[in-house]
Parts: structure tokens; sequence; C-alpha cells
């Protein structure tokens, strides 16, 4: 049971008050459909809608990526979220008081818990550092680079010493294990045995998710004295741990949320320095990408906020194929994008401590819509008055064309290309509907968690017959036990299932979800829930004859087994052991034929 000290009976008093369709709606949209809602997956990315949820029985699933569960396995998904944080979310909202002890205990627990703490003594050890007499060189550095002192106090601004051991002397002093610093990847293996600290002589930068919980850091090297390391790379990163997956996470986000929500659009940068400065001088709805060119996952984190951003490119960068391609992606999610190019030489940083706040606004304000961004370079690359460079300039700009899902749209850009390029109309709608819309990176999330469900159909079946109508559940626990299930994961949920029978509870997908922690087994029950309905009539019918399987599939399995053990013993001479196993398989087959599970084919023995 996942629930863990928290009870079971608070946990069903939670679910009970508190609507899934509310919850999930909350974050995505939901369209009717029948007795169900359904939407676009926000766990991968599809087309055609392939979510849905239930609110008969509070639960949802994807069929395009199998995700599924209850509205906390939702939460837990969507916000990345540890169980008891998701339970506290919908407690919330249910006016429902979890005891304060209860979760205590169960927060103590996990991985996840623990990393989180790792990081946060990390950040204070780094802070602490900066802010010492080891860091007044640094400090000053950061002051005279245009930071002011409250700024490095609220993005928690660091300091590694040129130690290589400091961090994990005083984790060590917190009981804090090499293992679990291992998993946080804040040590390294040095080649002769033992560790050192990953991040040294450097200024750290904390980066946070949305709750404001240290996830990993950014570590720049100090560009001064004798430190300075000319072959050294100018930033490191934490790997990716449990808790930090850079493709999900934006620099700056628990910051600037509010103020992106308030003005429906984000500007978004590529640095640490690139979101803080602008940011302190007043530009508050920015965002930072970590980086690397952005993906699926965080372009929809991005959308929880705002439809309508503007990417903001160095002349060195905003020209190349790759980054004019990666845009595509927000066409493809539906977020309206402007790009805003600034002078050669300056990133944000710079600009806005050369040419003030105002005047980087007025770059965001002057942005180009992207048809009119990435024409203006392909113009700039490729020679239009040819015919060669037409055909190059068509190649790339049709395929952002055909991301559009407004027909309209799509129409207007295909005759503003046209004119453009001096070219027919007619030939660039020919060769649009040549165009295949294959994806332009490999987005993990689609993949991360979907796993085939070779699962017995006769098992999966009685399962699902269970789940819509729990009358059923007593008749198959007088017919079956646990173990007449050959899928192991299916007999969990089939035991669950007969327990809560016994105990008077209630039996629903909802609930019995909460009893696992197996993502493969809640994509089972969430699947088997909402498959369509069998007719009410057949139901019964159904169920003797999967039960009459069940019992010919193990009576075979067993029957096999037999078989092997009688050769062992024959082979071995053992007459005591074969005469009981010979007992034995005379009983099986005598009890097969009583039961009518026997037929011509099963008879035939060695």
């Amino acid at each position: 049971m996942i629930s863990g000290r928290i009870p079971q009976q608070i946990i069903d008093d939670i679910l009970g008050r508190v609507d899934i369709v509310e919850v999930i709606s909350s974050y995505i949209p939901l369209k009717r459909a029948g007795r169900n809602f359904k939407a676009v997956c926000p766990f991968h990315h599809e087309k055609t809608a392939s979510f849905m949820v239930s609110p008969e029985r509070q639960i949802y699933h994807c069929f395009g990526c199998g995700k599924g569960g209850n509205m906390i396995n939702f939460l837990m998904q969507y916000e990345r979220l540890e169980f008891p944080e998701a339970v506290e979310v919908l407690a919330k909202k249910a006016g429902v008081i979890i005891p304060e002890r209860e979760k205590r205990d169960y927060q103590a627990q996990g991985l996840v818990t623990r990393l989180y703490k790792i990081n946060e003594l990390a950040t204070l050890f780094y802070e602490q550092n900066l802010n010492s007499a080891a860091g007044t060189q640094v400090k000053n550095y950061l002051l005279k680079r245009g930071l002011s002192a409250d700024s490095i106090k609220a993005f928690r601004l660091g300091f590694a010493t040129p130690s290589w051991d400091a961090l994990i002397n005083y984790l060590r002093t917190k009981n804090i294990s090499f293992s679990l610093l291992e998993k946080a990847r804040l040590i390294t293996p040095k080649k002769g045995g033992g560790y050192v600290d990953l991040f040294r002589n450097r200024i750290i930068f904390p980066i946070f998710d949305i709750k404001s919980r240290t996830l990993g850091f950014g570590a720049r090297i100090i560009p001064f004295g004798e430190s300075e390391n000319k072959t050294a790379p100018k930033y490191i990163n934490s790997a990716e741990t449990a808790v930090y997956i850079k493709r999900r996470n934006l620099y700056g986000l628990n910051f600037a949320k509010e103020a992106i929500r308030k003005a429906d659009s984000v500007a978004i940068v590529e640095g640490y320095l690139d979101f803080i400065i602008p940011f302190q001088a007043g530009l508050q709805n920015i965002i930072a990408s970590l980086g690397t060119a952005l993906t699926y996952e965080q372009i929809r984190l991005i959308k929880r906020y705002t439809h309508n951003a503007v990417m903001v490119y160095d002349a060195d960068s905003a020209g190349e194929t790759a980054t004019l391609r990666s845009l595509d992606m927000f066409v493809e999610e539906g977020v309206n994008l402007k790009v805003a190019s600034l002078p050669s030489g300056f990133d944000p940083d710079s600009f806005v401590r050369k040419f003030g706040i105002n005047a980087f606004k007025e770059k965001i304000n002057q942005a180009l819509t992207l048809f009119d961004y990435k024409l203006k370079v392909l113009k700039s690359r490729f020679n239009i008055k040819t015919t060669e460079g037409k055909v190059m300039s068509a190649t790339e700009m049709l395929p952002t064309i055909s991301r559009f899902k407004n027909d309209i749209l799509k129409a207007e850009y295909v005759k503003k290309l046209a004119l453009e390029l001096d070219a027919q109309e007619d030939s660039l709608w020919r060769e649009l509907k040549k165009v295949k819309q294959e994806r332009l990176y490999l987005d993990p999330a689609a993949f991360e968690s979907r796993k085939p469900l070779n699962v017995n159909p006769t098992e999966k079946l009685l399962i699902k017959i269970m789940l819509e109508e729990a009358e059923f559940v007593e008749q198959v626990k007088k017919s079956l036990e646990p173990e007449d299930f050959q899928d192991q994961n299916l007999a969990k949920v089939a035991s669950i299932m007969f327990d809560l029978l016994e105990q008077k509870k209630n039996i629903s997908a909802g609930t019995i979800i909460n009893y696992f922690n197996d993502e493969a087994i809640t994509q089972i029950i969430s699947e088997s829930a909402l498959m369509p309905e069998l007719p009410e009539a057949d139901k019964e019918r159904i169920i003797v004859d999967c039960i009459q399987r069940l019992k010919k599939e193990r009576l075979r399995i067993r029957k096999e087994r037999l078989h092997e053990e009688i050769k062992l013993a024959q082979d071995s001479k053992d007459e005591e052991k074969l005469e009981k196993l010979m007992w034995e398989f005379h009983l099986l087959v005598k009890d097969r034929r009583d039961n009518g599970c026997f037929s011509q084919v099963e008879s035939q023995t060695n």
C-alpha cells in the first residue's frame, strides 16, 4: 500500500470529497465525450486526443502513452509531486486535515525527499561560503557585475571554495552517506579511490522547481585572479537525478510565474545571468532555458501560465538552422511565439547593463512573429531572386506553416510566402501537401513509461468486470484464489479486491490504485476500467467463462509441472516419490473430469 502512514480512511475521505474532473480541468481543457471527458494528453505529444477522464470511476488513462491513475497520480505526474505532497494538495481542496505526526512520518521516507533535503543543505553551505571571509572577493565581483545584494540573497547564489572536499566534509557532519551524495550528483569518484566535490572554486546558481525547492546547481568558473583556468569549461551543471530532469524545468519560473500569469506573456532567455539581470531591473515575466534548446515538456510547463512567448536571442545563435527548427515546437503546442534579436556582441545580461531595461523591453515589443522572423533569416541566408534560393527558403518555411492548426492562418501564410518569394501560390500548396508531419525532436515523455501490456486477456477481462461491478467480486472470490491469476500484477489487484470485500470497503478503480506504487499496475487498472463497458446481459456469462478458463490454465500448468517431477523421480529411481506424484496426478485428472474442465487434448499424458 503506497499510502504509508497516512491512514487509508483519510485518503478515501479526501478522494470522496474532490472530483477528478474539477482537478484535471484546472490544468488542461477537458471536453465531454459521452459519459467521460477527453483531452490531448499532457504527458506526451499527440494530435488526436486519447487522454480519457471518467467522473464515474474517478480515474484517467491515456491510450497513447499509458499514463493513468486517480487524481493523486495525476498531481504526482503533472506537478512532479511526491505522494504525500499530492495528498496534501487534495486535502486542502477537500478541507480535510492530515494529522501532522503521520504526515511527518511519511515525508521522512523516500529517495526524492532525501535528495531535496541534501540539495537544501548544499544550497545553505554555498550561501554561507559566499557570505564568509573566503567569499568576499567573489561577492564583490558579483556586485560589480551588476547584481544587487538583494538579488544575490533572493536567488540564493553561493560559492564553492577551491577545497577538494569541503562540501563532502560538511554533509558528512549531517550524517549524509556517500551513496546519497552520489545520487545527488554532488560528488565525483577519484581515480585512486574516494570522492571529491563536483563543484570547486565556482560561483553557484541553485536551480529551483516551481515550489522553490533546489533541484540541482549551475556553477560558473571564477573569471579573475589565479583561480581562473583558461581550459576549464565556463559552466558545469548538475547531472540529472531523481529530482532534477533538465528537460522538465526552467530557471527562474518559481520567481516569475505570477508575473507571467498577470502579463499573459513570457520572455525566454538562455542563461542564469540573462535571467537575473533583467528580472532585478523590473522585467519579471521572464525565464531561462538552462542553456539548452527548449523541449516539448518545457513548452507545456510554460503553457500552464501563458500561451504567448517571446524568444530572445543574441545575434550569434539567432540564425542557426537547429534554432530555427526548434521554434516550430511552439507552433505544434499552440503557443503564440515571437522572436526578438539583440545586436551583435550582446546577450540579455550585457544589453540591459549597457542600455537599460526599457531598451530591452522595447526589443521585446518589437519582436517579430515566428513566420516573419524565420523568413527574415532565410532571406539573409539565401538569394530569393534565384530559383535555388526560392526552393531552399520554401523548403524551410513550409514545415513551419504545416504545423499551424488553423486553416485560415495556413492560407494567409502561404499567400504571404508566395508574395515574398515571387512564387506561384498553387505550387506552394502542392509542396505543402508533401510535407510529412515528422517530430522535430524525440519527446521522451511519450515513451519513458509506456511499456507493452502483455497481460493475459482472460485475466484482464475478469479484472475489468470486477472493476465495473463490485458485486461480481464476491462471485469470483468464491471460485478463484489470487494464485489462479498467472499474471503477478493482476494477482495483486485481485488480492486487494478480495481483501476490500472482506473488510466491506469500497471497491473501485480509484480506490484500488492507492494500494500500489507500481506504474505498470496503475496502467493496467486505469486502462481496464476505461475500456468500453461490456453489455450488462453478457457479464454473467463472461464471468463464468473466464473463471473456467483460469481454472483450466492453472490445472494445465500444474499438470506440466507434475510431468516434469514424475520424469525426475523416474530418472532418480525414487519409487516412493514417484508413487506419491502418480497418485497426485490421478487426483488432478479426476478433479478435471469432475469439474468439466478436462478435454481430449489435455487428457493425453506422456
